[in-house]
């Protein structure tokens, strides 16, 4: 396969060095490589003519350019993984754009696999404790510093699931002092050095709490979820996510 990395800062080093590490360690994968980097150096490398020679295009950049970006692969007939997060409230119209050009988009919050695992318990948790009047949910976010948006989309993916099935929160809201008392799930997010990505839920009430944490140790889990991502989509059409690779 011949991958386009659309954004090459640490995610897209960390992508890099998976496909480097798996063409060299596994004969099924032994002729991928890497055909075309876009940076802010060389944006204007990023057209349709270029993207005509790849298989499948690998996206991390910023929420402002994520739509262009997953036009143009849709433009030149190439499969996109999506990592940007911040962009969903466009997510109609790239589907719209998907439909047209008969694409493949795969976007995700997150793309490791204990993150989605993650999701999955919250999920089941949250359907069992709606029953218990008692509980109440709040939830923290810990990124690096260079993370701009707030709270992650895995916080707020986080945030969906267990809304979807617990009755007596209406929606969830970023609060840095965790100190209001409506019917919002409460989310807060912390920016510290070096750390890849850490999500905690809590489930509280007078007498005990539930605590349930993610926390990744490098960039690595997310590199190799978007690489299998990449090669799961190639030959698809349509828009799928995390759920559809998985099968949760």
């Amino acid at each position: 396969m011949k991958f386009a990395l659309i954004g090459y800062g640490k995610m897209g080093k960390a992508i890099e060095e998976v496909i480097s590490e798996q063409s060299k360690n596994n004969t099924l994968f032994s002729g991928d490589e890497i055909v075309l980097k876009i940076s802010n150096e060389n944006i204007n490398e990023l057209t349709v003519e270029n993207l005509r020679n790849v298989d499948v295009a690998i996206e991390f950049t910023q929420p402002d350019s994520a739509v262009r970006n997953i036009s143009l692969c849709l433009e030149a007939g190439v499969p996109i993984v999506v990592g940007t997060t911040a962009w969903l409230d466009k997510l109609d119209e790239v589907k719209q754009a998907c439909i047209k050009n008969n694409g493949a988009v795969f976007h995700a919050p997150n793309f490791s696999i204990g993150v989605n695992i993650f999701f999955e318990i919250n999920k089941r948790l949250a359907q069992i404790i709606n029953t218990q009047p008692q509980y109440d949910v709040v939830m923290e976010e810990i990124h690096h510093t260079e993370k701009k948006d707030a709270p992650s989309g895995t916080a707020i993916k986080t945030a969906e699931v267990i809304l979807s099935k617990w009755g007596k929160k209406k929606n969830w809201k970023l609060d840095l002092n965790a100190i209001s008392k409506d019917d919002s799930l409460l989310i807060t997010a912390k920016r510290e050095p070096n750390v890849p990505g850490t999500h905690t839920v809590k489930y509280i009430c007078n007498v005990d709490e539930i605590i349930l944490t993610h926390e990744a140790k490098s960039r690595k889990g997310f590199a190799e979820g978007a690489v299998t991502a990449a090669r799961w989509i190639k030959d698809k059409k349509g828009v799928f996510d995390m759920s559809d690779l998985l099968r949760f």
